[in-house]
């Protein structure tokens, strides 16, 4: 099946209530744009045409709805210190964080996202995708959230332990991570992107809500404000469960919530679908990468009905990026699946064609 409209199009007939060819979609492929353009994951740390490239040849394949510049969970760390493991194809992976101990915090700086590390990578493959598809697409760029980025600051424990021992210290890391965040945001913009915010360490799986709303909610509703007084607005991800946090996170005005499998796009419509848009979440793990074309199928429908009819809108998306080696039949089954289902959508199709996977599961 092939679409009618391009991403662009599809995006402002639906916001201005008319009809469409189908629900915006986004497999969220992140890394396994590798194996569709032919090159090894290591080549988008050092060369920005690369990252780029993958990116539009993943998008000419699928005809997804969203591009993203974004390689992992690390350059803003890194930039400031850290180190970090940089397997030939494979995504990379934090070795040491650029400090060892609160003495340390003070020596710290906010990164240049022009002159440090591989941030000038990103910004340059930035300009590469604006250039060759911001017409017809949008393009974000994703930007960890301070309170993550304080993690690989000075390492996971201990972050943990001076979370309960040492609360200045942790808003001091928050403090130059988030400046590190605006600089990286404004040059995103700059270049013509939108930020999107990734916040894992703040999910509900790993520090209890009061934790989110002392150390992260204050930065993170800081950076929020920034992309928005820069005229954009911002999706944000937090991996795991998060429906105790939904409405802090949704109270900051963001455009869209990206939500994990774990989470119910259902019970996240009922909290805070009148406040903004609802992405997600088939499972990108049990599903997308070791599932069938029909469970993708299934599941995507499943996501379609629980969420076509958010107030505030809603994208189909895995629950999180997708493992590299995802089979791309399972992408093109997402695909097909939201294709064929069309828009507006008729809940009554949508069942009629979720029994049909069922029996054919049998």
């Amino acid at each position: 099946m092939m679409d009618q409209m391009t991403p662009a199009q599809r995006a402002a007939a639906i916001a201005n209530g008319q009809d469409a060819d189908r629900l915006p979609c986004n497999p969220n492929v992140a890394n396994g744009t590798a194996r569709i353009y032919g090159c090894k994951i290591s080549e988008f740390n050092t060369n920005p045409k690369a990252l780029a490239q993958a990116q539009i040849a993943a998008y000419r394949r699928f005809g997804y709805d969203s591009l993203r510049i974004f390689t992992d969970l690390f350059p803003w760390a890194e930039a400031m210190g850290a180190k970090v493991n940089f397997p030939e194809d494979n995504t990379a992976d934090l070795d040491k964080p650029a400090i060892t101990d609160v003495s340390m915090i003070d020596r710290l700086e906010p990164a240049d996202p022009y002159k440090d590390g591989r941030l000038p990578i990103q910004v340059e493959a930035m300009k590469y995708l604006v250039d060759e598809v911001g017409g017809e697409i949008g393009c974000s760029v994703g930007v960890v959230g301070p309170f993550t980025n304080a993690f690989f600051l000075i390492g996971v424990e201990n972050t943990m332990r001076l979370i309960l021992k040492d609360p200045e210290s942790i808003h001091k890391l928050c403090k130059v991570s988030l400046e590190t965040s605006k600089a990286y945001a404004a040059a995103a913009i700059d270049a013509g992107l939108t930020p999107a915010i990734s916040e894992p360490m703040s999910s509900c799986t790993v520090v209890s809500p009061r934790v989110f709303r002392k150390y992260s909610l204050p930065y993170l509703k800081e950076l929020v404000d920034f992309i928005k007084s820069k005229g954009k607005g911002t999706v944000i991800h937090v991996c795991g469960q998060t429906n105790k946090i939904w409405e802090d996170l949704a109270d900051m005005g963001i455009a869209g919530l990206s939500i994990d499998n774990v989470a119910s796009i259902s019970e996240c419509k009922k909290m805070v679908g009148h406040k903004t848009k609802i992405m997600g979440n088939v499972d990108p793990g049990g599903v997308m990468y070791t599932g069938t074309p029909l469970e993708v199928r299934l599941k995507t429908l499943e996501c379609i009905r629980d969420g076509y009819d958010n107030p505030k809108g809603f994208m189909v998306m895995s629950g999180c990026s997708l493992p590299v080696e995802t089979p791309l039949e399972n992408i093109q089954a997402m695909m097909d699946t939201v294709r064929e289902v069309g828009y507006p959508v008729e809940l009554s199709k949508v069942e009629d064609l979720m029994e049909d996977c069922k029996k054919k599961m049998q």
